[in-house]
């Protein structure tokens, strides 16, 4: 069950296209845990180029949308509408297998610690139950 298409994700993040990079969420706790969805495509700006033949998604923008995920996940919290949350750190990523276009990656992201100026987030992203990428995700929010 989708619970936020495109439309209400930006009515909750700053990101627009090209660069908002989920597609949908479908589970939502505000402020503790959030599940997105991208479905990755043929058409997507990166596949021309990265790489030609073979089209792997790019480990730094499995990272953007684990933290587009996080960003949803505070956002959703009426404390912090209206705040941009930006990278202050990324930690521990490791990169378990190749993404294609075609594939449906799930996006989870848990918060573990939430504070006024910052904010730590475990992200999972994972295509049919396979871990593609970890990572830990620090934010800092700036109106």
């Amino acid at each position: 069950m989708v619970l936020l298409d495109k439309e209400r994700i930006k009515e909750i993040i700053p990101h627009r296209e090209p660069f908002l990079l989920i597609d949908e969420v479908v589970a939502l706790e505000p402020g503790k845990k959030c599940i997105a969805r991208t479905y990755l495509k043929e058409d997507d700006f990166w596949v021309p180029g990265h790489f030609p033949g073979y089209a792997v998604t790019p480990g730094v923008l499995m990272i953007e949308m684990l933290a587009q995920t996080g960003a949803v996940c505070v956002g959703s919290l009426p404390e912090y509408q209206g705040k941009t949350a930006l990278f202050a750190k990324i930690d521990k990523a490791k990169f378990r297998r190749p993404v294609l276009p075609g594939e449906v990656l799930t996006l989870e992201v848990e918060l573990v610690r939430l504070k006024a100026q910052a904010g730590v987030g475990r992200g999972c992203a994972h295509v049919d139950g396979q871990t593609a990428v970890t990572a830990e995700l620090t934010f800092a929010f700036q109106k």
